[in-house]
Parts: C-alpha cells; sequence; structure tokens
C-alpha cells in the first residue's frame, strides 16, 4: 500500500491523479473528507487525519509499505515531519518518497530550505529507505498572484534578474509515480527543475503571450514582496519564507538544469509557454483547454 499525505495540495493533486489513471492503489491522508473530493477517485482509499494529532497517523499507515511524504508548510512543520517518520518506522515502512526543496541544506539561510535539510538529516538517520526529491519553484505557485496579475497586469516579485529553472508540478508527479512505482531509487536524492532557466521578466512574458495581454514583471523590494503576500492572506511564517526564497533567487543559486525529468520518466519537462497556455484561464486569459493531470 501506498500511503500520500498532502494529498489535495498541487504536488498531492498532480501524484493522485496520475497513480489513479495508472490504476495504482492508493491511500490518501486528508484533513477533511468532505472537502477532499477533487482526490476521490478510483483506487483511493482516503482516511482524514490531522498533521498536528500523531495519533491519527497509526490508522492512516496500518499496512503501508511506501510513504509519500509532504505537508503544507507552518512554523511546526519540521516537527510534525518527524513525527510522522517516527510513525511511519513503528508501522513498518520501507520506503519513504519525500517531496523536499531544491538546495535543501539544514544549514541554509533560507528556512524551507533549512526544515527541508533537518528531515532529510532525520530520515536518514530513521534507517527507512529513502528517495529524496527536491524540485525548484513550481510553476503552479505564480497562481497565488492570480488576482495582482488579473488587476494589475503585473508580476510583483524581488527577483531581479536572476534566472530559475521552474517546474511543473505535473512534472514533479510524473516522477514521483516513478519513484514509487520502480525498484532502484532508494538512497537516491533527485534535483528536479524544469527544461530553461528563465528571469521573471521571461515568464511575464510568456504569460502575456498566453493571456493575449500585457503582464509586466515589476522588481520589488522584498519588505514590499512581503507586504503583497501578506495581502494576499498567506500567512506571516510562509510569507517570510518565500521572501528568503526569493532571495535565494535573486543571488542566481537556483538556475541549474537537471534532466532528472527526461532521465526518470522518459518525456520532456514541459516548458514555461506550455504551462502559461493550460492555465491561461486561471490567469484571467481566454478559454483554453485545461490539459490533464
Amino acid at each position: 500500500m501506498i500511503l500520500i499525505t498532502g494529498a489535495t495540495g498541487n504536488n498531492g493533486s498532480a501524484l493522485v491523479k496520475q497513480l489513479s489513471a495508472r490504476g495504482v492503489p492508493m491511500r490518501a491522508f486528508v484533513r477533511n473528507l468532505a472537502h477532499a473530493q477533487t482526490v476521490a477517485l478510483p483506487g483511493v482509499e482516503m482516511v482524514e487525519g490531522d498533521f498536528a494529532k500523531p495519533e491519527t497517523f497509526t490508522r492512516a499507515l496500518e499496512g503501508v509499505e511506501r510513504l509519500f511524504l509532504l505537508m503544507p508548510s507552518s512554523s511546526d512543520v519540521e516537527v510534525q515531519q518527524r513525527h510522522f517518520v517516527d510513525a511511519a518506522k513503528r508501522s513498518g515502512v520501507k520506503h519513504i518518497v519525500k517531496l523536499s526543496q531544491f538546495a535543501a541544506d539544514e544549514h541554509a539561510p533560507g528556512r524551507f530550505q533549512r526544515y527541508h535539510g533537518a528531515v532529510e538529516h532525520y530520515i536518514r538517520d530513521s534507517g527507512i529507505a529513502f528517495t529524496f526529491l527536491r524540485p525548484n519553484l513550481f510553476m503552479q505557485g505564480l497562481l497565488n498572484f492570480r488576482s495582482v496579475i488579473a488587476s494589475g497586469g503585473a508580476l510583483c516579485l524581488s527577483a531581479g534578474n536572476a534566472r530559475v529553472s521552474i517546474v511543473d508540478v505535473r512534472d514533479i508527479a510524473s516522477v514521483v509515480v516513478m519513484v514509487l512505482c520502480e525498484p532502484g531509487h532508494e538512497g537516491k536524492t533527485y534535483d528536479i527543475t524544469g527544461p530553461q532557466a528563465l528571469t521573471h521578466a521571461e515568464m511575464a512574458e510568456r504569460l502575456s503571450e498566453a493571456l493575449g495581454r500585457r503582464i509586466a514583471y515589476v522588481d520589488i523590494p522584498a519588505d514590499a514582496m512581503r507586504q503583497v503576500l501578506l495581502d494576499l492572506n498567506i500567512p506571516s511564517w510562509q510569507a517570510e519564507g518565500l521572501v528568503e526564497d526569493y532571495e535565494h533567487y535573486r543571488r542566481g543559486e537556483a538556475a541549474a538544469i537537471t534532466t532528472t525529468v527526461r532521465d526518470i520518466t522518459g518525456a520532456e519537462p514541459r516548458t514555461f509557454q506550455q504551462f502559461a497556455r493550460d492555465y491561461a484561464a486561471e490567469f484571467g486569459g481566454g478559454a483554453v483547454e485545461r490539459r490533464a493531470y
């Protein structure tokens, strides 16, 4: 049995859809069954639980051999992931596939990279076989700014002119599917990127083409970006972490391109142009056909 945590988020839902399409049975760990109907698909057994309540982990992990570990970002996420790893060990889980982050390191300046690095270390020490997947910036993460793009025609972030090898979550999910379903990935760490390293100005140009109207990239100071995030109702801890991530991008530390998607799935990763076309309607563009996961 495979257990999918974070099943209703961008990455988790894409993964569940791809596994279901392949006929792979799985269990999805969700906080609220009533709010998880998007992943109520063939082959999916849903179990209700809460990352803040370790007592709910035992039922979810019963009979599970492979675990996909992903939790929403919060100030408690490192502790919660450690508790889940402890429960997985007690339950006899044989393989943990953790969705980590590009440049994860417990000594990194950014909090997201630090906590991912610390949890990777904890999993290594647990003795459970592992695979760490470290994707770069998600293309779908730009959907957080759709209201600003729709109302102001601008993408306002603090990335400067740095290039980022941004990646589509559908390609991340395709990698996860193969790592969960095929042997030989134990003990490996994979950096996952898109096929190009783009500046945010180039991303805005491609969004403009897909939406049929001009979207400008406006480079703003870190303090201004923090306020944009808070105005979008992103929690303070997460907003601070995103600002730190963008400082990482601005320093030019996220431009490397890997061949992981092609090497593991046999398919080329999606370009930003394809992402922009597929999600144009969600950014306020004209009606387009949304490609299936």
